[in-house]
């Protein structure tokens, strides 16, 4: 299989004396992978691909599945792409859990900004038990570069099976920082009243705190961390209009010594699927 995910985003402005609005366009490449399933157990991909560093990155970012738009403070700690090779997979441990795994390398690559990462090594793995519906488990890198240092996290996820709700959370330590967030959202799916409006809407929450490393100002904003130590709570609303749309409206306060603030969160997020060929009998794209 092959998959791919690239970032145009431009700031334009008219000049102050008229004319033509105009200005820089960033151009990223998330991931271009190549990925090759060995067996049941093991899949092999080689190219750029996503950190499996924490759970964010990887599962939660695009803004249909996440809670809430802003990401977490701790996001960009040990979470940027890899261009290498990565092991993954999962098997059954035991009678009552699951586990999966992820192991990588990567390769330094630099002078094309777009497709840029560090040369590093590391691991995550996870523990799914289906009966109450909880995975935990941790995440690991060793950086090879520059300060040679390690970085490693954990995480959790629950969904109940009595109750809509799901559960989250993070925490991740290294050198250019540390820091947690704990998010929950609960589901209206089974309000005695007003059951046909409310069941499309959503209420999320999130707490969370960052503590600055030793990295300096200048790396803390190119990697878009925060320059103090730094809290912050929100609260949002999801409202799912059909199926592959929602609105989405969050609140949040920030807490630190360079100052407070608030910030308001307004989107709309529409997923759709285009078939590239021909479905076959079971009605897969092929």
């Amino acid at each position: 299989m092959i998959e791919s995910r690239a970032e145009f985003e431009g700031e334009f402005q008219r000049p102050p004396g008229g004319g033509p609005y105009g200005g820089p366009v960033d151009k990223h490449v998330d991931y271009a992978q190549v990925d090759y399933i060995a067996d049941r157990y093991v899949t092999v991909t080689a190219g750029r691909f996503l950190t499996p560093f924490g759970i964010f990155n990887e599962r939660l970012y695009p803004v249909w599945i996440r809670f809430l738009q802003p990401d977490p403070l701790i996001l960009p700690i040990r979470t940027a792409p890899s261009d290498g090779a990565m092991f993954r997979g999962g098997f059954p441990a035991g009678s009552r859990a699951n586990m999966n795994y992820a192991l990588y390398v990567s390769a330094t690559s630099i002078g094309i900004e777009s497709v840029d990462s560090e040369r590093h090594v590391g691991g995550r793995m996870g523990f799914f038990f289906p009966g109450p519906r909880l995975e935990v488990g941790g995440s690991w890198q060793k950086t090879l570069q520059d300060n040679r240092k390690n970085a490693f996290g954990f995480h959790m996820g629950w969904q109940p099976t009595t109750l809509p709700l799901s559960l989250r959370s993070e925490y991740a330590r290294s050198f250019e920082g540390s820091g947690y967030w704990v998010e929950g959202a609960y589901r209206l799916s089974r309000v005695p009243f007003w059951q046909k409006a409310m069941r499309r809407t959503e209420f999320v929450g999130r707490g969370q705190q960052f503590s600055v490393g030793a990295i300096g100002a200048d790396a803390e904003d190119a990697l878009d961390l925060p320059g103090a130590n730094t809290r912050e709570a929100d609260f949002g609303v999801n409202y799912f209009l059909r199926d592959g749309m929602k609105g989405i409206f969050s609140y949040g306060r920030q807490f630190s010594s360079a100052g407070n603030f608030n910030q308001w969160s307004f989107g709309l997020a529409y997923r759709f699927l285009i078939p590239l060929g021909q479905t076959g009998a079971t009605g897969e794209a092929q």
